[in-house]
């Protein structure tokens, strides 16, 4: 009996580390034709997901995870000449590994921003209007924030 209750708590304590984002679909029209780039499903061939922080990999298996589908990432890591034609701001955290610019589909945008303004991995979030993504980051939050750090149309 002693066996049993001990291979039982050691199954409860091991189920609390795996992320709920490996159970995460990726299947359905909203993801028909796109690629996956280390283990992140990306809008297209130029999405680079190798560099990305641990804390950011982190904060998007979050997300996967509360909505049980996979983020499909526009955009991740840019060197700084794709950063500038890509419009970005000077020192971006998406050339520092540390942002990337998501949607997940059948996920209503409002839904997404909600969850990433809960999220205490996100230190910065974007809402763009019109487009159908939001950009997340991981910054260290300003001293008192108990929210994102948020800009355009959040």
């Amino acid at each position: 009996m002693k066996a049993v209750a001990a291979v039982a708590i050691l199954a409860m304590t091991i189920s609390g580390c795996v992320p709920m984002a490996m159970f995460a679909s990726s299947s359905g029209p909203g993801y028909r034709g796109l690629k996956s780039d280390w283990g992140t499903v990306v809008a297209s061939k130029e999405v680079n997901a190798l560099c990305l922080s641990p804390k950011l990999r982190l904060a998007i298996w979050d997300i996967e995870g509360h909505f049980g589908k996979k983020v499909v990432m526009n955009s991740g890591f840019r060197d700084n000449s794709h950063n500038s034609a890509a419009g970005g701001v000077d020192n971006s955290y998406h050339t520092k590994c540390m942002a990337a610019d998501i949607r997940i589909p059948g996920v209503n945008k409002q839904e997404l921003i909600a969850f990433a303004m809960r999220t205490d991995s996100v230190g910065g979030l974007g809402c763009y209007p019109g487009r159908n993504f939001i950009h997340i980051d991981v910054r260290d939050r300003p001293r008192g924030y108990r929210r994102p750090v948020t800009f355009n149309g959040c």
